[in-house]
């Protein structure tokens, strides 16, 4: 598991507990909530990454 994913997981993880301590999520529905939350944090990581990189190249 490369770096990306572990953080993701990790922020997603944390994004879904406080959804289900706000009762915006239920537990029982977690296993449908929580693929979806990890989808939206790990394309967000992803883009960040290519913006920072194509920054860069910009910049030299």
């Amino acid at each position: 598991m490369d770096k990306d994913h572990k953080e993701a997981l990790q922020v997603a993880k944390e994004l879904t507990a406080k959804f289900i301590e706000t009762r915006t999520v239920s537990p029982g529905n977690f296993a449908e909530i929580f693929p979806a939350v990890f989808r939206i944090v790990y394309q967000s990581i992803r883009e960040a990454e290519d913006g920072q990189d194509s920054g860069q190249k910009a910049d030299q």
